[in-house]
């Protein structure tokens, strides 16, 4: 199914099963449907429902991104300790989408990695879902996250350092 509504899954639509699905977080353009369908050219995609990314915030530079640290003018949303929060949707797709959703975010040319945050999800059985960051240099907007190493390695050991991690929506972006 494409969707949340009945309107998508009548639309003739192809089943899979996102339960044993990708899930991905995304945030900014991906949150459309008739983008993802685009981008994956296929309807074999569902979305799982509004979901909140705590410990990191968007930034908008060329495309928006996510950075650590306290929230900024643009998208101030923060939850229970003030920590930074982002508002989003929860993408299941399958190998297939996985891929051509790295391909769309330009991942093979270090524009956006693509990183695990645990999830912390009350109505799906998940660990953790990806995220796709993007280079805040590349992209030309505030923000960075800290190291010396390559972007890659600075948004990984970044989190793992972090307690960031996706849950059920917790307010709007």
């Amino acid at each position: 199914m494409r969707g949340d509504s009945p309107t998508d899954r009548a639309a003739g639509a192809v089943e899979f099963d996102p339960a044993s699905a990708h899930l991905v977080f995304v945030y900014g353009t991906l949150t459309d449907p008739e983008r993802v369908e685009a981008v994956l050219e296929t309807d074999r995609f569902a979305f799982r429902g509004a979901v909140t990314l705590v410990g990191l915030r968007r930034v908008d530079g060329e495309y928006p991104t996510l950075v650590p640290g306290g929230p900024d003018r643009d998208h101030s949303l923060t939850v229970d300790d003030s920590r930074p929060a982002v508002n989003g949707r929860l993408l299941a797709v399958d190998d297939a989408g996985l891929e051509s959703l790295d391909a769309y975010e330009g991942v093979d040319r270090g524009l956006y990695v693509r990183v695990a945050v645990p999830a912390r999800l009350s109505a799906i059985d998940a660990e953790e879902a990806w995220c796709y960051v993007g280079d805040p240099d590349r992209l030309d907007a505030p923000g960075t996250w800290p190291g010396n190493a390559g972007f890659e390695s600075r948004v990984r050991d970044a989190l793992d350092d972090s307690e960031a991690f996706v849950t059920d929506a917790t307010g709007t972006d």
